[in-house]
C-alpha cells in the first residue's frame, strides 16, 4: 500500500501546492482542514480516493489526532497574518504546530515538516513573528528531526501579496504602502511546495532553512514591478510608519466594535513586520542545500497578473492595435 502524508492547511494557498506534489509522487494525501466541504477540489489532484479532506481544527487536541492517524509524514502550513475571533497567533502558530508535533511523535511518526516564515523570532515585538518562532521550538522539541522551512513573502496565483495590491491599483491614482524602502525575497509557492516534499520523504536532512526567490527588491520596487506587468500608472505613495501605526490602530477599534463584521485591512502587526527586511540571512540554508533552483518573478507573475491589466486578456492586442495606428 502507497504511503499517508497529513497535511495540515492542505487545501490552502501553499497545502494545495503540496497535496499536488505528494499525489504525483504516488502517496495517499490526507488534507486536514477546518471545512473540508470547500476543500473538495483536492480530489482532483489524485486518482479517485488517493487525495481526502476531512475535517481538523488545529486547536482541538482529538481531532488534530485522528487526523494523523497511520500516516508516515506529517505537514503543517497552517498559519494567519491576522487574527480573528479563536484562531489567534497564539493558538495557531504556537500552541497549534507544538500540538501536531507531540502527537505525531507519540504516533512514531517518521517525518514531520512545518512551514514557518522568515523573520521568525522571539525577541520580535510582533506576535506574528514571535509565534511563529515559538512554534518552531515547539516542533523541535516533540520533533528534532523535522524540516522547518522559513519562506520570505510567497507569491503565485493565489497570494494575498500581489493580487492584494493589484486589486488597490484599481481604485485611484495613488497606490499607499507602508515600508516603501523594506527588503524582500518573494519565492514561488510551488518551489516552497517542492522543499516541502523533500523534507516529508526524508530527502532533505532535518534542520532550518530560509527560502529566497533570485531577486531581493524593496517594497516599492515590487510594486513598480507589478504595476508595469498590469499596465497601470499609479503614484506610489509611502504613508510612513507614525501614520500607518495610527491608521492600523483606528481599523483595530473599527473591527472590535463592529465584533468582526468590519474587517480590519491593516493591523499594527502588520505594522512592525513592515519595519524589518523580509530577506535570507546570510550563512543560512536554503534551496542551493535542497537542490532547487528558485523561479523568478518575471516568469511567473506576468501569468495571473494579466487581470489587472486595463483590457484584462485583451490588453496585449489593444497595444498592438494602438502601435498598428501608430
Amino acid at each position: 500500500m502507497s504511503r499517508l502524508v497529513t497535511i495540515y492547511g492542505g487545501s490552502g494557498f501553499v497545502g494545495r501546492y503540496i497535496t499536488r506534489r505528494m499525489a504525483k509522487l504516488g502517496w495517499r494525501v490526507r488534507v486536514a482542514t477546518r471545512e473540508p466541504d470547500e476543500a473538495l477540489f483536492v480530489r482532483t489532484y489524485g486518482e479517485v480516493g488517493q487525495v481526502e479532506p476531512v475535517p481538523c481544527n488545529l486547536r482541538h487536541e482529538e481531532s488534530v489526532k485522528a487526523a494523523m492517524h497511520g500516516a508516515d509524514a506529517v505537514i503543517n502550513c497552517v498559519g494567519v497574518l491576522a487574527e480573528h475571533g479563536k484562531n489567534t497567533f497564539e493558538a495557531l502558530q504556537a500552541e497549534g504546530p507544538e500540538r501536531i508535533a507531540r502527537l505525531a511523535a507519540a504516533e512514531g511518526i517518521e517525518h514531520m515538516v512545518h512551514i514557518s516564515a522568515i523573520g521568525a523570532s522571539a525577541e520580535s515585538d510582533s506576535d506574528y513573528a514571535r509565534t511563529k518562532a515559538a512554534g518552531e521550538a515547539g516542533v523541535l522539541r516533540h520533533m528534532p528531526n523535522a524540516v522547518i522551512l522559513r519562506p520570505s513573502v510567497i507569491f503565485g496565483p493565489e497570494d494575498e501579496f500581489f493580487n492584494r495590491f493589484a486589486t488597490m491599483s484599481r481604485l485611484g491614482p495613488v497606490l499607499s504602502i507602508v515600508g516603501a524602502e523594506t527588503r524582500f525575497q518573494p519565492v514561488y509557492v510551488d518551489d516552497v511546495a517542492q522543499a516541502a516534499v523533500l523534507g516529508a520523504t526524508g530527502q532533505a536532512a532535518p534542520g532550518i532553512y530560509e527560502l529566497g526567490g533570485p531577486d531581493v527588491d524593496s517594497f516599492r520596487e515590487l510594486m513598480e514591478m507589478m504595476l508595469r506587468i498590469i499596465r497601470r500608472r499609479r503614484l506610489i505613495h509611502d504613508m510612513g510608519f507614525g501614520p500607518a501605526r495610527l491608521m492600523a490602530r483606528a481599523f483595530g477599534v473599527a473591527e472590535k466594535l463592529s465584533f468582526g463584521i468590519i474587517g480590519a485591512p491593516l493591523t499594527l502587526d502588520q505594522v512592525k513586520n513592515l519595519a524589518t527586511d523580509n530577506v535570507v540571512s546570510d550563512g543560512a540554508r536554503g534551496f542551493a542545500e535542497l537542490g532547487i533552483t528558485p523561479t523568478s518573478m518575471e516568469a511567473v507573475l506576468p501569468e495571473y497578473l494579466w487581470r489587472y491589466r486595463p483590457s484584462g486578456q485583451y490588453e496585449t492586442l489593444t497595444e498592438s492595435a494602438r502601435n498598428l495606428n501608430a
